[in-house]
């Protein structure tokens, strides 16, 4: 399997994985009008066959551990079973997050569901695995944390009439906030488990929970949507356009790649998943650069919320220089 020699290339990854995974909800624009519970199908099943075409490309070259179907062969029962709880927990996450911004919208569920999953993440990644300065770790976590309250508060001002802050809304995100904190723990535990199957093997395993758990998960959302909206229509997927499954399915793909790309930084010498996941998490910031500078979300917004915007960039650059820099200090 492939697998950085250098603290140059895993950064290089974790870069990726901040790149994928704040880019592939993109790939949801290309779908108007079709439901998420919808788009969902293909995601995660790009998901799956991201992680296996990973698996047989990557995981399979190199010279460093098992290849990809060995290591697959060779994977503790209790390793698989940590990351299928962690794809569970995972999907789980994201599909109350994407309802808690239908609900509250963005200035309410990021702050709240990506804040608190950025902190839950850090701290319990780092208490599985400790490494890298906790000070610069924490420090640059916090900085992150400042720029998405930045980040909310100017799309706050942005929007002529948001949302209101209900109850139900804080709930979802809080909830997907506590969820999504706490899957990268129970994949750094997979990764950690005797004898190592390999972060390859592992997102397979991985993408194999999210699979499963789509079914009840969505079907659920799909007969009880949280956003208050209609129930929605099985039928309404085989009505939509080829081009929208395509996009659904290479959503997923981006967001695997950038997770699989996590996960083998995550494993690096003295980075840890800690310091891994909160640079990966740093994919908000990304989102806000295909928001402002390809979608032109901000066009006409008031001057306030460009201010805002920009000390959002500024706590992002300061808080990822801080965690980037953990490792090596």
């Amino acid at each position: 399997m492939l697998i950085p020699a250098t603290y140059q290339a895993t950064l290089a990854l974790m870069l990726l994985s901040m790149i994928c995974w704040g880019s592939w909800a993109n790939t949801l624009k290309l779908c108007p009008s079709f439901r998420f519970q919808l788009f969902y199908w293909d995601y995660a099943l790009g998901l799956a066959l991201g992680a296996i075409a990973l698996g047989l490309t990557a995981g399979s070259a190199g010279h460093a551990g098992l290849p990809f179907l060995a290591a697959i062969a060779h994977t503790p029962h209790s390793a698989m079973l940590w990351a299928a709880a962690g794809g569970v927990v995972f999907n789980v996450a994201n599909l109350l997050l994407v309802a808690a911004i239908d609900v509250a919208g963005l200035a309410v569920a990021f702050p709240v569901g990506i804040g608190l999953a950025l902190v839950v993440g850090a701290i319990s990644s780092y208490l599985v695995s400790p490494a890298a300065n906790p000070l610069l770790l924490f420090g640059g976590v916090a900085l992150v944390t400042v720029a998405i309250v930045l980040d909310a508060a100017a799309y706050r001002r942005r929007e002529a009439s948001a949302p209101a802050a209900t109850t139900r809304g804080i709930l979802l995100s809080l909830i997907a906030g506590l969820l999504m904190g706490s899957f990268y723990p129970l994949v750094a535990r997979s990764l950690s488990t005797p004898p190592e199957a390999g972060p390859y093997a592992i997102a397979f395993f991985f993408a194999i929970g999210v699979l499963l758990s789509t079914i009840p998960a969505n079907l659920l959302l799909m007969a009880k949507p949280l956003d208050g909206k209609p129930p929605v229509a099985a039928a309404g997927y085989a009505a939509a356009p080829f081009s929208w499954h395509l996009a659904g399915i290479l959503g997923g793909a981006i967001w695997c790649l950038g997770a699989v790309a996590n996960f083998v930084a995550s494993g690096a010498h003295l980075v840890g998943p800690a310091v891994s996941y909160s640079i990966g998490q740093g994919a908000t910031m990304i989102s806000a650069c295909w928001g402002v500078f390809v979608w032109r979300e901000f066009a006409g917004a008031p001057r306030a919320a460009w201010t805002l915007l920009t000390l959002m960039f500024l706590f992002f650059l300061l808080g990822l220089g801080a965690v980037a820099l953990a490792p090596l200090v």
